[in-house]
């Protein structure tokens, strides 16, 4: 038996939550619904303009989130990222120690500054972020801990990483190192912009053989074929990978388990905030799947968990709340 389910690797930020008007955004030239790479003084004058009503930080960034929602599961998680030795990176490795995940950072940190996410939710529920990468840019090879990652299940690749050369190149190194170990690859694409600008990059990282499971939503899977409907997009994503989710909001989502598609419904609920529905989709099904569960029940639960949190303001649930969920579908 493997040490970890799932060895995760991504980009560490703080999330930081903001109810907005859409007027804020369209007065700060901020694009909707997408995230959006930014510098410091950027996001400084984000900061200095904002009335809307903030909620707690909370260690973040896609693949934390996943890896986080692993370990609440009851799931073993090991996630590799990189933070500085400044009070934000602090805050960040007790969060995520703080929540059952082993990691590869220590009490010595690099000097510099910690990422931040600025997410930004609007009354129809949507999220928009701007992201100051700071150290976590420079996320690289040297932060892979290659005897961990042997001793997983299942490698989980944050697909922001396409974004920065050293990030992708320790992408693809993971990914080297997990087919040569035996351990599966999965994959999300994160962002439909991030999809669009980075396509090639996205293919670099997948390389020559299929990843074993894809993670990705509507708009995701129909940027990466260049289709216009989601029945196409669904047949062209099995020439990339052996096994997918595509989350479709509301409408639950579409798994392929290697041999059949399967639609999965979700609960109706009245969504407050969609911020890291993904992520938790992610997570829940990572997480049944390593744990004896079929497609079609880690589906089930990766939706349940996903509604309960679009209901709240935050990019994750509570341990307790997980649980509930779990327990509620036995």
């Amino acid at each position: 038996m493997k040490k970890y389910h799932v060895y995760g690797i991504g980009n560490a930020l703080v999330d930081m939550e903001f109810e907005v008007e859409p007027s804020f955004l369209e007065k700060m030239k901020v694009e909707k619904g997408l995230m959006t790479l930014v510098d410091q003084e950027r996001q400084t004058e984000l900061l200095n303009n904002l009335e809307g009503v903030s909620h707690d930080r909370s260690c973040g960034g896609s693949a934390a989130n996943t890896i986080i929602a692993v370990s609440q599961l009851g799931g073993k998680a090991f996630y590799s990222c990189k933070v500085a030795n400044d009070e934000t990176g602090e805050f960040y490795y007790k969060d995520l120690v703080g929540n059952g995940v082993t990691t590869n950072m220590g009490e010595s940190r690099e000097e510099g500054v910690s990422g931040k996410c600025m997410v930004f939710i609007t009354p129809d529920a949507d999220r928009t972020m701007n992201s100051f990468l700071g150290i976590t840019e420079t996320f690289s090879t040297n932060e892979l801990v290659e005897e961990e990652l042997i001793n997983s299940e299942y490698l989980y690749i944050e697909g922001y990483l396409v974004t920065s050369p050293t990030g992708k190149a320790a992408a693809i190194k993971a990914r080297e190192i997990a087919h040569a170990n035996d351990v599966k690859v999965a994959l999300t694409f994160s962002d439909p912009g991030i999809v669009g600008f980075f396509k090639d990059g996205f293919k670099e990282i997948i390389g020559d053989k299929k990843v074993d499971l894809l993670f990705c939503n509507e708009a995701e899977a129909m940027s990466f074929t260049d289709s216009d409907n989601i029945d196409t997009a669904v047949n062209l994503l099995k020439s990339v990978a052996k096994s997918f989710a595509v989350t479709m909001g509301d409408k639950g989502a579409i798994i392929y388990d290697g041999e059949r598609e399967m639609a999965i419904e979700t609960k109706k609920v009245v969504a407050k905030d969609t911020n890291g529905a993904g992520d938790l989709f992610a997570g829940a099904f990572l997480y049944g799947i390593t744990n004896g569960m079929e497609y079609n029940e880690a589906a089930k639960l990766a939706c349940h968990s996903s509604s309960e949190l679009v209901t709240q303001f935050g990019a994750r649930l509570t341990k307790e709340q997980v649980l509930t969920v779990k327990e509620s579908l036995l």
